[in-house]
């Protein structure tokens, strides 16, 4: 299943209108405040949802110049996780993730392209499976400011697909690709 999660680190990489000036986050991980999530069709009836429980990431982004934020992710592939234990272990192995040989997948940003009314396309490089690709996420900011702890927060969202084979992953019946779903909440450092 698509490492392409690691996406979601992109869309922390969007202009935030509140904030004045460049500024670097973390990508909140502990408290489920970020996810990488995705959904693959299961022998063409129905769908499977996922996700990797193990990741980390940063971004930093100028909401006067998109152009210059920037977003790393690194995603733990043997977190994958579907709530079926079986199945997980079979997509581990080297039918699929392989996750022995390829430990980590990644994502690094190499392009942010506002859209308009808090929306954007982030492009950048996706690791998985040994294979680099580039792939776009569309990205939209959900909010910022301040939290409870005196900490400043700023929270994305974004959707992207993965052609399974484009990472060298064998597909089965009609589940060619992935859908990720991913949401970013960072803590600006």
């Amino acid at each position: 299943m698509k490492k392409h999660m690691l996406a979601l680190g992109l869309l922390a990489a969007v202009s935030v209108p509140s904030i004045a000036s460049a500024a670097d986050y973390v990508i909140d991980t502990k408290n489920a405040h970020a996810s990488i999530n995705l959904k693959i069709k299961h022998l063409g009836y129905s769908w499977i949802k996922g996700r990797f429980n193990d990741f980390d990431g940063t971004f930093s982004y100028d909401p006067q110049n998109l152009a210059a934020s920037q977003v790393t992710v690194n995603v733990d592939t043997s977190s994958f996780d579907t709530n079926h234990a079986e199945r997980d272990k079979h997509v581990r192995s080297d039918d699929f993730l392989d996750v022995k040989k390829y430990a980590t997948a990644t994502f690094t940003s190499t392009k942010v392209t506002p859209k308009g009314d808090n929306a954007m396309t982030i492009d950048g490089n996706l690791t998985l499976h040994g294979q680099t690709k580039p792939i776009s996420i569309d990205a939209q900011l959900v909010g910022a400011g301040e939290d409870p702890w005196g900490g400043y927060r700023a929270g994305f969202m974004g959707t992207t697909r993965i052609e399974l084979k484009d990472f060298g992953i064998q597909v089965m019946g009609d589940s060619s690709y992935a859908d990720l779903e991913l949401h970013v909440e960072g803590v600006r450092q």
